[in-house]
């Protein structure tokens, strides 16, 4: 789709498109598969959606697809995402607003390129918009912007988060009021350049561990108060099998790659994740947000496209699970927000969905 088609309604709500916009809405692909769910929105391209419920609404942070013409690679520069769009609704299956343009990469001070997975928090009255985006060295780090309100505008501070690093920044607050966020991603999201503590642009793949190394696992720290840096170090996040033993890296069905995701259930700590180039949405959990994480399962099987990424969010006593696919335009680089029921046993295990 041409790139005019797409930025021409940026900035417009969904309760003010216009016919010339809904021409310019992405075309759906011709497909015998059957789909669990249909897409949240269908004008523009969405992915990679972090839910949350502010005040009795569901707000959705995702990134925003774009066509750009690059050639595929495992770095990822095909996905070069310029903005956010904020999108909420008032129950599942409800009709979904789509809020326009709440953060431009052109606004970011610090920022390079390619605005990736968001996710967002409330507190102290403000909420926060917490970005990954590459600075002006190429190198992926952790932004945050502030607003009055959940659906922006939102103003980015004016450098990325000391120590911050990769992507796919996830942010949970505890029942005790503490705020964590938790971060990395593999390949395209620079994690194996920081196995020295510091940022190793030589080399990327050598840089990896090899098949019978530990696995690299996601990076988290404790917020400060004003959610605006880390109260700590950085810490990295510990992913065993239930031998209590460490993934290697080669294990590409249970090791960690990228998008990680963290939320409480019956006192229990369930940290999620994609493992990337096995396509499944895998989950472990813990007695504590620092970990260890011990492996339970598969969520969901692999999507339509290459990429997979979640949230879990509880609404009105169910829990429900916000993922993406590519069936509107069967591109892996233009995916599509989905919602459906997350379902557990009594034990609270997970049940696997088939998307």
């Amino acid at each position: 789709m041409p790139l005019a088609l797409l930025t021409a309604c940026q900035s417009k709500s969904e309760e003010t498109k216009t016919a010339a916009d809904q021409a310019a809405a992405p075309a759906t692909t011709a497909s015998s598969r059957k789909y669990l769910s249909e897409p949240l929105v269908k004008d523009i391209y969405t992915a990679d959606p972090s839910a949350h419920v502010f005040n009795g609404k569901i707000y959705i942070y995702p990134s925003h697809d774009i066509e750009t013409g690059m050639p595929e690679n495992d770095n990822g520069d095909h996905f070069a995402m310029r903005d956010y769009h904020i999108l909420s609704m008032d129950s599942i299956g409800g009709k979904v607003t789509d809020h326009g343009v709440a953060l431009d990469v052109k606004d970011i001070p610090w920022a390079g390129r390619q605005l990736w997975a968001p996710d967002a928090a409330f507190k102290n009255g403000t909420y926060y918009l917490y970005f990954p985006v590459k600075d002006k060295q190429d190198v992926f780090r952790i932004g945050v912007a502030t607003s009055a309100s959940p659906t922006g505008p939102f103003k980015a501070q004016p450098q990325p988060i000391p120590g911050s690093l990769s992507i796919d920044p996830a942010v949970f607050t505890d029942t005790d009021g503490k705020t964590y966020m938790y971060m990395g991603g593999i390949w395209g999201g620079q994690l194996q350049r920081w196995r020295t503590g510091k940022y190793d642009a030589s080399k990327p793949k050598e840089q990896e561990p090899g098949p019978k190394e530990e696995a690299l696992g996601p990076k988290m720290a404790r917020l400060s108060s004003d959610m605006l840096r880390f109260d700590e170090p950085v810490k990295e996040v510990k992913i065993v099998g239930q031998d209590g033993k460490p993934f290697l890296s080669g294990d590409n069905k249970h090791r960690f790659f990228e998008g990680g995701w963290m939320h409480k259930y019956n006192g229990k700590y369930y940290f999620s994740y994609s493992t990337g180039d096995t396509h499944l949405l895998a989950y472990a959990t813990g007695d504590s947000p620092y970990g260890p994480f011990t492996y339970q399962g598969v969520i969901m099987n692999p999507v339509e496209g290459w990429t997979t990424h979640h949230s879990i969010v509880e609404v009105n006593g169910k829990w429900y699970i916000f993922y993406h696919d590519t069936e509107l335009s069967g591109k892996t680089w233009l995916r599509n927000v989905k919602v459906t029921e997350l379902k557990r046993k009594a034990d609270g295990s997970i049940e696997l969905i088939n998307p």
